[in-house]
């Protein structure tokens, strides 16, 4: 699902070994370190490979299964499937059920997976009462794929009400296609769509190519190589991606809620801050907050979320995130799009494949094998 071109395992070998080395990507000292949040990671069920979640109705958080199964968390674990589109995907490569959200008054219901082509989709389901309504389901968007890797397939809706979804560049190895860059195509893209606005979808007359005759006008942020997972701050409205490196460098990007899109994160003629093989830096690349290298543990990052829970106040407004082959929590402490502060939480959640955040913002950390755990303050 997540990684560069040697095996994925959220396949079967997403990426293995792993180390962050905790550098800022926009600056030119490291931040400081801080004494982290004192926090644990309670084991709440058991999944077959789960991949994805999403807060739903009435409290409740739901979670996807690579294989194409959806279920809810409750005080028992995991309950029995409420959809099953396992007959329409696929698990080769780094396909699957890829990202799951809801509208914001859960009124829909909206899974991305690839089909048996290996094609990326983006379906829309009604929701009743808090359940989904199969005879309404619906395509919205497509988006063949040249590969089989690097798949992107996270979408949730923006503080805007609009649909965010995150494509990678297509697959293989450095981009060979060019597409990180290409504006004419959404591969190596972060979109921006109504889907309630037309039929599949509308575009958002704001969105910042909506004029240029040469881009899709889809687009709101280009220059990414493999977006696995993003989100913006439930506090501040800012966005957060952590984009999965290359070779060398796994990086976490940032833009302010002010944003009006159109940022150039740079791939594929930079790797963060680096140049990518014979790479020139385009002139309006916007670097990331923070990266780190691949000389210890870590291989691909995942990205998740600036925590706005109650039960750790330590823990408060700090950016949380992993990576598949280091398992280790760490955060990141942001001002104003600068690293102030970075930290290691102590505790680590496997081979860690997406967070969740819950209705009340409280963050749970999915393992592919199957653990999927609450992220709980430490006891006294």
């Amino acid at each position: 699902m997540k990684v560069r071109t040697r095996s994925s395992a959220i396949v079967g070998a997403l990426c293995l070994v792993a180390s962050l080395a905790l550098t800022t990507a926009s600056a030119d000292e490291p931040a400081a370190q801080h004494r982290p949040a004192k926090v644990a990671l309670t084991k709440v069920a058991m999944a077959k490979n789960p991949s994805a979640g999403t807060a739903g109705p009435g409290g409740t958080v739901w979670i996807a299964e690579r294989a194409g199964t959806v279920r809810v968390l409750g005080k028992q674990g995991l309950g029995e499937p409420v959809l099953d589109i396992s007959a329409e995907t696929t698990t080769d490569g780094e396909r699957g059920l890829l990202g799951v959200a809801f509208d914001d008054d859960f009124a829909h219901f909206y899974i991305s997976f690839t089909n048996l082509e290996g094609t990326s989709t983006v379906d829309e389901f009604a929701v009743r009462k808090g359940k989904i309504q199969p005879a309404t389901r619906r395509t919205v968007l497509t988006q063949t794929q040249p590969y089989s890797n690097h798949n992107g397939g996270d979408i949730t809706f923006g503080p805007d009400g609009y649909l965010y979804i995150a494509l990678g560049d297509g697959g293989s190895g450095g981009d060979p296609h060019g597409n990180g860059q290409n504006l004419g195509t959404l591969l190596g893209k972060l979109l921006r769509i109504d889907p309630g606005g037309g039929k599949p979808y509308a575009i958002p007359p704001d969105n910042p190519f909506v004029d240029d005759p040469k881009a899709r006008p889809e687009i709101w942020a280009y220059g990414l190589r493999n977006p696995w997972r993003f989100s913006f701050d439930a506090g501040t409205g800012d966005l957060l991606i952590g984009d999965v490196g290359q070779s060398a460098w796994e990086e976490i990007d940032w833009a302010p809620a002010r944003s009006r899109g159109g940022e150039n994160y740079g791939w594929s003629q930079m790797e963060g801050t680096h140049p990518f093989r014979d790479g020139t830096e385009p002139a309006d690349h916007v670097p990331p907050v923070h990266e780190y290298d691949r000389t210890g543990l870590g291989c691909s990052v995942t990205g998740g979320f600036v925590y706005r829970g109650k039960t750790i106040p330590a823990l408060r407004g700090q950016y949380v995130y992993s990576d598949y082959c280091d398992g280790t929590l760490r955060t990141l402490r942001l001002k104003d799009g600068k690293v102030t502060g970075v930290s290691d939480l102590g505790v680590n959640g496997g081979e860690v494949v997406s967070f969740v955040q819950g209705g009340h913002r409280e963050l749970y950390v999915l393992d592919i094998g199957g653990s999927v755990y609450r992220v709980d303050p430490a006891a006294a």
